[in-house]
């Protein structure tokens, strides 16, 4: 199968989630060029991304939604349970696990873990913070395939290592640090402060741009 660039990947969790809203309004096909407008995309781009996987559209009818909305979880794996697993039950990691209770796709927080011992037996939602020497023997038990890193940066690769050695496949790595993982391991980052400081920098070119002269 031809290498798909992440690209692609990141943009079909956006096109499922228009499709889902569509379906909830009852919409039994899209066109492209509806979706592009949605999305502010070039239609040859959504139409091309969807080409990797198949051809789901009809000439002049367009996407079946319902059909669509099949696919792409089936093509995103959420046709399938994926247990994820916590490491941080801060106030970051609280949130995410607060969060899950609204996931309606099959992928869950269904392990939180924390190193310190304070949080050890803490009931979050239906979740209870277990200690980091259990971490190995629940991930296999559970069959978990992701782990979210949400501990300071100093923590992180240790608790990626451990992770790795459990047999996760995927990391989502909140902390603000560079991790080193095998080839075989994906790992994405969620750095808050690199996507403020890009966004600063946005608003400072924009007004820069729209700045009159000064005249003397």
């Amino acid at each position: 199968m031809k290498k798909i660039s992440e690209a692609v990947v990141r943009r079909l969790p956006v096109y499922l989630q228009v499709l889902s809203d569509l379906s909830k309004r009852d919409v039994q096909t899209v066109s492209s060029q509806e979706l592009g407008n949605k999305l502010d995309l070039n239609p040859a781009q959504i139409r091309k991304d969807l080409a990797y996987f198949g051809e789901f559209g009809r000439k002049g009818i367009g996407y079946d939604v319902s059909y669509l909305i099949e696919k792409i979880r089936q093509i995103l794996k959420l046709d399938q349970g994926l247990n994820v697993g916590l490491v941080g039950a801060g106030n970051l990691g609280r949130a995410l696990c607060n969060y899950n209770t609204y996931l309606k796709d099959n992928m869950k927080i269904t392990a939180v873990f924390d190193a310190n011992p304070a949080m050890i037996g803490v009931a979050i939602n239906s979740l209870v913070v277990m200690p980091m020497d259990q971490l190995k023997d629940i991930v296999v038990a559970r069959n978990i395939r992701i782990g979210i890193i949400t501990v300071p940066a100093a923590e992180a690769q240790n608790v990626a290592d451990g992770f790795v050695e459990a047999g996760v496949e995927g990391i989502l790595n909140f902390a603000p640090t560079i991790l080193r993982v095998p080839e075989h391991v994906r790992i994405h980052y969620a750095d808050f402060t690199t996507e403020l400081l890009s966004l600063a920098y946005y608003l400072e070119k924009e007004g820069d741009e729209t700045d009159e002269p000064v005249m003397d």
